[in-house]
C-alpha cells in the first residue's frame, strides 16, 4: 500500500475494523464523526491538540481561506470550515483518501470546497496563485521525506500566502527547522510525543 500525503501526528479513532473515525470538536459540525480510509501514517491530528492549535488561532478562523496540502483525513481543514472558515482547498495523493474527503464534504452538504488528488509542491510550483491568497495554510507532510523546507519556500515565493497568512506545521520532533522562511515569526510551539507542531505568522502582521 502507498503512503499518503498524510496526517501522522496522533491516534486515530477506529470504529472496526478497516474504518476509522475522527470527530469534529466545535462549530456548525460539532460533534459530527467522519470517516477515513487505512493507509500507513494515516491519522488525523487527535482532538486535544486540534484543540489546541484552533484556541492558538482564536479569531483567525472565521472567513479565511484554508489551504490543507498534505490533508489525509482531513480533520485540520474540516474544523477549520466547521469553525466558519470561508473556503477550503485539500490536497492529497492517495486516492482513496481524496475519494473520502469528496464523499465526506457529499455528507456535510459543504460546497466551499474542493479537494485535488495532487502532489503537494507540484501544485504548488505549477498551479497559478490565486489573486486572494490563503489567510491559513495546513502543513503536515509525511515525515521523513524532506518536503517540509521545499515547501515552505514555495508557498512563500509564488504568493500563496495572505499578508497576514497564519501557517501551522507539524514536524518531526528532532528535526531541524533552520529553513522556515525569514518573514514568518514563531507564535506558538508545542511538543506532543515525537511531533513539534508550530503556528507561524507572516511578519507584515502587527505583533500582538
Amino acid at each position: 500500500m502507498p503512503k499518503p500525503n498524510s496526517k501522522s501526528s496522533a491516534t486515530s479513532q477506529t470504529a472496526g475494523r478497516g474504518q476509522n473515525q475522527l470527530r469534529i470538536i466545535a462549530g456548525e459540525w460539532r460533534g459530527r464523526k467522519l470517516s477515513f480510509p487505512d493507509g500507513e501514517g494515516l491519522r488525523p491530528t487527535g482532538d486535544r491538540l486540534r484543540e489546541t492549535l484552533f484556541n492558538w488561532l482564536a479569531y483567525s478562523v472565521s472567513g479565511a481561506k484554508v489551504l490543507d496540502l498534505f490533508a489525509g483525513s482531513g480533520a485540520l481543514g474540516f474544523e477549520a470550515l466547521s469553525r466558519g472558515a470561508a473556503s477550503a482547498v485539500f490536497l492529497d495523493t492517495y486516492t482513496p483518501v481524496v475519494r473520502q474527503l469528496r464523499q465526506n464534504l457529499e455528507v456535510l452538504k459543504c460546497t466551499q470546497a474542493e479537494v485535488h488528488q495532487t502532489d503537494a509542491l507540484s501544485w504548488l510550483s505549477q498551479s497559478k496563485a490565486p489573486a486572494s491568497p490563503f489567510n491559513l495554510i495546513f502543513l503536515d507532510p509525511p515525515f521523513g521525506k524532506g518536503l517540509l523546507a521545499p515547501v515552505c519556500a514555495t508557498l512563500e515565493q509564488k504568493g500563496w500566502l495572505a499578508d497576514d497568512a497564519w501557517i501551522y506545521l507539524e514536524a518531526e520532533k528532532d528535526l531541524a527547522l533552520s529553513d522556515i522562511p525569514s518573514s514568518w515569526q514563531l507564535r506558538k510551539e508545542k511538543k506532543a510525543g515525537q511531533v513539534i507542531c508550530r503556528l507561524y505568522r507572516r511578519d507584515s502582521a502587527p505583533i500582538e
